[in-house]
């Protein structure tokens, strides 16, 4: 047996077991299979657009030309990925061996059963693939995703009849953000009324990946059930007024909101005869990425900030007292039912500094890096801000807004002023895509609450890699970095999930999570590894100080362009 260390030596995972970790993010699915020792058996992943191109997805979604802002997917690609990535992982792994699966999904997207769809699910044929076995399973053949952006008139509905933004925030986490999945399911009653009317359930990409697995529908997890506008943050149960403020009728289509450690079922009769799995498989309740990702990074300190760096980049901590604010979201932590997770999201991430690294730097990450390295730290008072995509945070529509601040020397807010101009030459453009999305990141995680500088901040995503950019976030947050050996956080969080949820389950009680991984991080790759350091030299505090003074100017110019384009 593989003893899980510390206080939770009595709880052990068997030797022959493996826990599979999925990750539906937005532009593909990944894998990560872990044995009892926490050692990484296999890992794969399905690449939307290039594997299914048949879905005609760029990115992973499509853009509507008749509807600005609405972005979706299709949900059958994302059962056919489902498919494909089990075949590929067969040969790989032992899924006889696969004990618990649990699984991470994009946040905030919603799809829309059909009437009839639970018969299907339960008498799916393993002689067939998923996807022409539901193909008329859906009541709406496209789910709005995250990335969606055009529900600003539902959202400002919701809040409306909440009694304000800030009191929805306060009951249920956040204000109503346009990819929330209450004001998505709000549009639809409203502007598609019988896909609405022909709606059996309505699931989140979560707890739709968790329904095919046991071939029933899952319960939402009460994490990801956060980030809808319609669950108490408090006593984690569905509200009746806000409920009522969304759609009528919808608490049954919701159905019942389940803890992230709890069972959602065994694994469905399909993936036993079709891949080989074995009968007694559970299948965790699946969670929300950003969730899974905190799992991954093993993060529970106070003190302690995760980055992401993907398609949306996200900031994360650890919080027992939550405030609530306008800006940020608070979601019961998937891993310890005392705490709560602080998240800030941003939907120019990585596609954003792709174009910029297109635009000025011939596509190339190599040239990228040596113009960032030849611009001086601050970058000379030029500020950046590139929406590509309608933003989050702050809510600003598609645009670029380019300033030079000056007398940023005199380290006086008030002697500081900008000039707005068209463009930057390309060593400064690209300066200013990275130092503005960090600049803000501090600047909004302030905000909310969370410590700046922090103790240390843990980076995960694709642009974790990169080391030009991670010793710029050290020197605007003050503090060093850290980056875990693997960059997908949030499919290693799902089987580390998968893990801790069988583990509660041979309990019958939830068990402390640090017990599956307690004594033994460091022979795994949930290892963190000190990427940039930080020191306390009067250089490296001088700096600090003019990008603290940065920060507030930067927020400050950020209000005049809310008052100017905001939503």
């Amino acid at each position: 047996m593989a003893d899980a260390g510390g206080g939770c030596c009595s709880l052990r995972l068997p030797d022959d077991s493996l826990f599979l970790g999925l990750d539906c993010s937005t532009q593909s699915l990944k894998a990560t299979v872990l044995d009892a020792s926490l050692g990484i058996v296999a890992a794969d992943s399905v690449h939307f657009d290039s594997d299914l191109p048949h879905y005609g997805t760029h990115g992973g979604v499509r853009r509507d030309p008749a509807e600005r802002g609405r972005i979706v997917s299709p949900p059958l690609m994302w059962a056919e990925a489902l498919d494909l990535l089990l075949a590929r992982l067969r040969p790989r792994a032992d899924l006889r061996r696969v004990a618990a699966v649990s699984g991470s999904a994009q946040q905030h997207g919603s799809v829309y059963w059909a009437r009839g769809a639970a018969a299907a699910l339960a008498a799916l044929d393993p002689a067939r693939s998923l996807a022409p076995q539901l193909a008329a399973a859906f009541a709406a053949p496209e789910s709005p995703v995250w990335m969606d952006s055009s529900t600003a008139a539902q959202c400002r509905e919701v809040e409306a009849a909440m009694g304000g933004a800030l009191r929805l925030a306060s009951l249920t986490g956040c204000r109503a953000h346009e990819r929330c999945t209450g004001p998505q399911i709000r549009k639809m009653h409203q502007t598609r009324p019988q896909v609405y009317d022909a709606t059996e359930r309505v699931s989140l990409v979560s707890s739709f990946m968790a329904s095919l697995l046991v071939g029933g529908y899952a319960c939402i997890d009460e994490t990801d059930g956060a980030g809808m506008n319609i669950m108490d943050i408090a006593t984690r149960q569905l509200r009746e007024d806000a409920l009522q403020a969304t759609a009528p009728n919808l608490k049954g289509r919701i159905g019942k909101l389940a803890p992230a450690h709890a069972v959602a079922g065994k694994i469905a009769p399909y993936f036993v005869q079709r891949f080989q799995f074995a009968s007694s498989c559970l299948v965790i309740q699946w969670s929300g990425d950003n969730p899974n990702s905190l799992a991954g990074l093993t993060l529970s300190n106070p003190g302690d900030l995760a980055i992401s760096l993907g398609t949306s980049d996200t900031v994360f901590g650890v919080t027992e007292s939550p405030e609530p604010t306008l800006e940020g979201n608070i979601f019961p932590n998937p891993v310890d039912p005392k705490t709560y997770m602080v998240l800030l999201c941003y939907k120019n991430g990585s596609l954003t500094r792709e174009d910029l690294r297109n635009r000025y730097a011939e596509g190339s990450w190599d040239m990228f890096n040596r113009l960032l390295e030849e611009t001086a730290l601050l970058n000379g008072g030029k500020l950046g801000f590139y929406y590509k995509e309608h933003e989050i945070l702050p809510p600003l529509p598609v645009g670029f807004h380019r300033y030079i601040v000056k007398n940023l020397s005199s380290g006086s807010l008030d002697q500081m002023v900008e000039e707005e101009v068209d463009e930057f030459d390309p060593p400064s453009e690209v300066r200013a895509i990275i130092e503005g999305q960090f600049l803000s990141m501090r600047g909004h995680a302030e905000q909310c609450g969370l410590p700046v500088p922090p103790k240390r901040i843990i980076a995960t995503g694709g642009a974790s890699s990169n080391p030009i950019i991670l010793k710029i976030m050290a020197s605007i947050f003050g503090c060093p970095v850290y980056t875990s050996q693997r960059s997908d956080s949030a499919s290693l969080g799902a089987a580390l999930r998968a893990a801790h949820g069988w583990l509660c389950n041979q309990q019958d009680e939830f068990v402390p999570f640090s017990c599956v991984y307690s004594g033994r991080i460091d022979r795994t790759s949930l290892s963190m590894k000190l990427a940039v350091p930080f020191g306390d030299c009067k250089r490296d505090t001088e700096l600090l100080n003019n990008y603290t003074l940065l920060v507030r100017k930067r927020l400050e110019i950020e209000q005049k362009l809310i008052e100017r384009f905001g939503r």
